[in-house]
């Protein structure tokens, strides 16, 4: 039997995956699920039975949680990275992982094909295809979804056909996990109008009074949360999220233009991820210079773009991490942050490199580094040009 190797999640995309290329492709098939923090160990072992019940022939996890994060969560959190103003780029950056790592998988089991769960009308399909192809030329790529142009009423009537038992009421929803947020797609996101109804968001809301939280970073790098530290960030994220989740914050709906030049809709729920995104520009701009500022938003804007389109193989993003990485030099300090039910609010920071320094003037009110007739010369010079143009203009108008 030919080996393939199939990105695994055991939802129903992928659960369709295996039964039909196992049954009807013949296909040896090898689950590998790729972990971005969406997984519990619990949840793993189900989806490693619930693979070998299918007929998957191996099945592996990979603990891509610290990986994710080094190789690119820190750069979007960096560059203060939302698509749109909106979305967190939640999966549009686990995916590309995802691929990376079931590309080097592919290379150890010397599989002749490869195969994931998209369909024919989003992103996803984009970004896996081309970074196997980049990284694993000649090896077959095949998508089952896609190529059959299948319905989600399609697939749950196949299985259940087969006798496949799942929970498919919970699969009327297309959820995707990870560290840096939850995507959620279903009827209502197909349209655009509509929101999606409480309990199709993953988290729900329990709490209900005010919490403020402390968070520590380090040269850009949140590394503390309410003075309790980490080993490594992902954990600090993992531990914000258990506390800003369950507020129903971070919930949103994103519209947004798809590689393939469609526009597509999808709900997400990212509390940390916004919480740290709002928390880190908010100490950045307290320590960062005015230039600073505005070129790693020209560069974080193009970067995060990029990366939703699947481009984390071209060497220039290499060069664009490394501009955000010295950016961050001097982004230490401490953000507060008051969570309510559905919203979050931010309160200040203290670092010491804080540039809103009373040594050099209050805002509004008393300067201390410069004189009345400083400003007076500095404003007269700085302007001097746009004078000269209207003098000119006036004068030359005048003579027509």
């Amino acid at each position: 039997m030919k080996k393939l190797v199939l990105g695994f999640s055991g939802g129903l995309d992928t659960t369709y995956c295996v039964k039909y290329l196992t049954e009807v492709r013949g296909y040896e098939v090898h689950t590998v699920i790729v972990n971005t923090g969406g997984f519990s160990e619990e949840e793993l072992q189900k989806a490693e039975a619930h693979a070998y019940a299918l007929g998957a022939k191996t099945h592996t996890t990979v603990d891509a949680v610290k990986g994710y994060y080094d190789r690119i969560i820190k750069y979007l959190v960096f560059g203060n990275v939302l698509k749109n103003n909106t979305y967190p780029l939640s999966v549009s950056a686990e995916r590309l992982i995802q691929a990376l790592h079931i590309a080097e998988y592919v290379k150890k089991m010397d599989a002749v094909a490869v195969a994931h769960g998209s369909t024919g009308a989003g992103n996803d399909q984009v970004r896996f295809d081309m970074i196997f192809n980049i990284m694993i030329p000649g090896v077959e790529i095949i998508t089952p979804i896609r190529d059959l142009k299948l319905s989600r009423e399609e697939e749950i009537n196949y299985l259940k056909e087969k006798g496949v038992v799942m929970n498919f009421e919970k699969a009327a929803y297309s959820i995707n996990k990870g560290l840096w947020g939850t995507s959620v797609g279903g009827k209502e996101t197909l349209n655009s109008k509509g929101l999606l109804p409480e309990e199709a968001w993953p988290t729900q809301v329990t709490k209900h009074e005010s919490e403020e939280v402390k968070l520590h970073f380090n040269k850009g790098e949140l590394v503390t949360v309410n003075d309790k530290t980490f080993a490594h960030p992902s954990e600090a994220i993992q531990y914000l999220q258990t506390l800003a989740g369950p507020f129903g914050i971070g919930r949103d709906i994103h519209v947004g233009d798809t590689i393939i030049g469609i526009k597509g809709r999808v709900g997400f729920e990212a509390a940390a991820p916004m919480v740290i995104l709002k928390a880190h520009h908010a100490l950045e701009k307290h320590v960062l210079t005015k230039w600073q500022l505005s070129w790693k938003d020209t560069i974080a804007n193009f970067y995060g773009n990029w990366m939703h389109e699947g481009q984390i193989l071209d060497p220039v993003m290499r060069d664009m991490e490394a501009f955000l990485q010295s950016a961050q030099e001097n982004v230490t300090g401490d953000v507060f942050v008051q969570l309510l039910p559905y919203r979050f609010q931010i309160i200040g920071i203290e670092s010491k490199y804080d540039l809103m320094n009373s040594k050099f003037g209050k805002y509004g009110e008393m300067n201390n580094g410069w004189s009345g007739e400083d400003v007076r010369g500095f404003s007269k010079i700085f302007g001097n040009q746009t004078a000269m143009y209207h003098l000119v203009k006036t004068d030359a108008d005048e003579k027509d």
